[in-house]
């Protein structure tokens, strides 16, 4: 999960702020520094005395700078930045990275404001005083013969408003000499919950025609909104890197290219190899396929490389210091390698308790606030995974124990009113199982041997196990036949929390390369309110950010397997009608598929929020917007499980509020508003879309748990 590295100069834009705080620091951030008093080496604090510090100036940077967002914790918000640099005689130096808070007013936040006592800034802090640099030494987190990876741990004091933090890093040259000034991210308020932007699959499988999909174009959208108002947080939900090429010009073309399995099977990983595969390479399925070929020497050797760039990637920590080759019976370290010895891991994670099957580690599942109401769990689904489970049991209830110490926890200063599960692929979701009974099937097998034997049969088989291709995919899904039982406790369990906090939950989900919205929800028969229905969880399905989607066709199949499902006697599921208009033409869809948008597209998610009722002038809005708020707020009656069963539904899609841009997020009823913004034309270089939306109610339980 990481915060935004978007580019924004302090002289242009319509969020530059007007008002620096020059000379004097507020009262928080005072109290802040006094208590956190360290030793200017300490690469974990502050280097006020940088000048001191012998600074490398003959470094390339050869990935990032990289966000990462950790946690808050005592008003503080924590983070790191990562940067992967050549090394040049560094031992004998260290990185200063320098930061600038600023208080953020953007063009529109101005507005909010409606006379000049509520530009009053917390006491301690002057309009005319404006600044506060502060210098962060480098921690040497890895190195090899020809990386660095350096962290930086940040601490930021939360203020009673939105901080700008712009940061540099001196002595740092890009390749092609760009330009890495004035990169910055932003801290939300004291009493804001954070701007949320959810994508997933970040890359090209092997073979696409890139120019066709004009590239990565859809992250232009992301900054074009980014610009207007400013995300805090960013999530990503799996395929962030796509590697396919290792198998076809990579170092394990040769044993890709063995056609017999069983060979596969018993190819090395020797030293050698692990050193050519050195550079972040995975299978795609790892864990999904049989135990036989999970355990064969190759599979263990990559899935120990691809963990070690996974940690320091994706959470900027220390990978172990050794892994899996053949050449020994122990595992090893790779030659003239520094890791560093981290006793300590950050208290956002929750580690498992067992290491995994195969790659022989402990999952980093995540649990941390994004702001003032709205709580985070990522779930690491792949480290535990075989064919048959997605995570240990003990997993999952170290898991539900801190779910229950936190939210206990928050309840007497700052209850938690959302928490968003993130989970690499969708949970409710169309059941699949006519497809799996058929790759199964004896009749498949006359085929499987003639691609053994003469490769008959190409890119419909996979060309690691010799299965066929979309069986490893199909065994990823929460809802294969191999995880019922598993996937119907995890949601048992998520609800028994939502009733005990009066926590509304919803899961994030993607890895499918199209749009959907799914949802549990209680069997109307029992006649409960949406807003007390803690079994009504949203999920809503983001993805491809830039991958190519399925033909209409196989969106088309998906959403005829649509149905009213049933999780449990009490708890009904089901894909929802979303995508009534057509993103081409902009008129009604005449498509017969409303559920899902074989399409390119990302997502964004604010809170509307009651702590910003006073910051926003509700009169302002038209005669026009006012009547789409009213017809989400009246009253409804249910007649279609798949279409609206509650007003946030009303209108869902291209109509609904959440999909306006000086409506989404405005509300105050402390409700989530989501949107779905899905490309219109793929040969448009620009990534325009067009928004789909819907709003996800607060949970009020009136026998919460105290």
């Amino acid at each position: 999960m990481s915060t935004h590295t978007f580019k924004d100069t302090l002289n242009s834009g319509p969020h530059t702020s007007t008002s620096l705080w020059r000379h004097q620091e507020s009262s928080r951030f005072s109290r802040h520094v006094c208590s956190t008093t360290r030793d200017r080496h300490d690469a974990n604090g502050d280097c006020e005395d940088s000048d001191a510090i012998s600074v490398c100036k003959s470094l390339t940077v050869k990935c990032g700078p990289l966000l990462n967002y950790r946690r808050i914790d005592n008003e503080i918000w924590h983070g790191t930045i990562l940067v992967v640099t050549n090394d040049a005689g560094s031992d004998q130096c260290s990185m200063i990275l320098n930061i600038k808070l600023l208080k953020e007013e953007s063009c529109s936040d101005r507005k909010k404001y409606q006379n000049e006592e509520q530009m009053k800034l917390k006491p301690g802090i002057e309009n005319q005083h404006a600044s506060k640099e502060r210098n962060f030494t480098g921690l040497k987190l890895y190195s090899d013969q020809e990386n660095i990876f350096w962290r930086f741990n940040l601490e930021i004091p939360l203020q009673e408003f939105e901080v700008k933090c712009i940061y540099s890093i001196p002595g740092l040259s890009l390749p092609g000499g760009g330009d890495h000034e004035n990169l910055c991210f932003f801290v939300p308020a004291l009493t804001q919950s954070m701007r949320i932007m959810f994508h997933s699959c970040n890359g090209f499988s092997l073979g696409t025609d890139e120019r066709a999909f004009n590239g990565p174009c859809l992250w232009k959208d992301v900054l074009r909104v980014h610009r207007k108002k400013p995300f805090h947080v960013m999530i990503g939900g799996g395929d962030q890197i796509y590697n396919d090429g290792i198998r076809v010009d990579g170092p394990l073309k040769d044993w890709a290219n063995t056609l017999n399995p069983l060979d596969r099977e018993q190819y090395p990983f020797l030293e050698s190899l692990r050193e050519k595969c050195d550079k972040y390479y995975i299978i795609d399925g790892f864990g999904s396929y049989s135990d036989q070929f999970m355990n064969c020497a190759v599979f263990k050797g990559i899935g120990g490389v691809a963990h070690k760039y996974y940690l320091l990637f994706q959470h900027h920590l220390a990978p172990p210091a050794t892994s899996f080759t053949s050449d020994s019976s122990e595992v090893s370290s790779a030659k003239s390698t520094f890791v560093l010895n981290e006793p300590n891991i950050d208290p956002s994670y929750i580690l498992g308790p067992t290491r995994g099957p195969y790659l022989t580690e402990f999952s980093h599942n995540i649990y941390t606030k994004l702001g003032a109401r709205i709580s985070f769990l990522g779930i690491d689904g792949r480290t535990e995974r075989t064919q048959f489970r997605i995570n240990y049991q003990d997993t999952y209830e170290k898991i539900i124990r801190r779910l229950h110490e936190e939210l206990f926890a928050a309840r007497s200063s700052s209850p938690i009113q959302h928490l968003i599960v993130l989970l690499g692929i969708p949970i409710a979701y169309p059941r699949l199982n006519w497809l799996e009974n058929i790759f199964r099937s004896p009749a498949v097998a006359p085929i499987k041997f003639l691609n053994k034997k003469f490769g008959i049969g190409g890119s419909f088989f996979n060309h690691f196990d010799g299965n066929i291709d979309l069986l490893d995919d199909l065994d990823d899904h929460y809802t294969s036949r191999n995880h019922k039982d598993e996937r119907r406790f995890l949601v048992e369990q998520l609800q028994k929390i939502a009733k005990d906090y009066s926590v509304r939950i919803s899961f994030l989900g993607g890895d499918v390369h199209l749009a959907a919205v799914g949802r549990f929800y209680s069997n109307p028969r029992h006649e409960i309110p949406i807003s007390q229905d803690h079994r009504y969880m949203a999920n809503i399905i983001s993805s491809a950010i830039v991958n190519k989607p399925p033909p209409s066709i196989i969106a088309y199949i998906i959403a005829k397997r649509n149905k009213i499902h049933h999780l449990n006697e009490d708890t009904n599921e089901t894909l929802i009608k979303f995508f009534n208009h057509d993103p081409t033409t902009n008129r009604r869809s005449l498509n017969p598929n409303h559920f899902t948008m074989p399409r390119r597209n990302w997502t964004m998610i604010t809170e509307n929020s009651l702590a910003t009722k006073d910051l926003f002038n509700q009169n302002n809005f038209t005669s026009g917007n006012n009547q789409i708020i009213s017809q989400i707020r009246r009253p409804l009656k249910i007649k279609d499980e798949r279409s609206h069963i509650h007003n946030g539904e009303v209108h869902a899609g291209a109509c609904h509020k959440a999909t306006i841009d000086g409506l989404h997020g405005k509300d105050t009823d402390g409700s989530l508003d989501f949107c779905i913004r899905v490309e219109i034309d793929k040969s448009n270089e620009e990534g325009l879309t067009k928004a789909y939306g819907m709003t996800i109610p607060r949970l009020q339980m009136t026998e919460a748990k105290s």
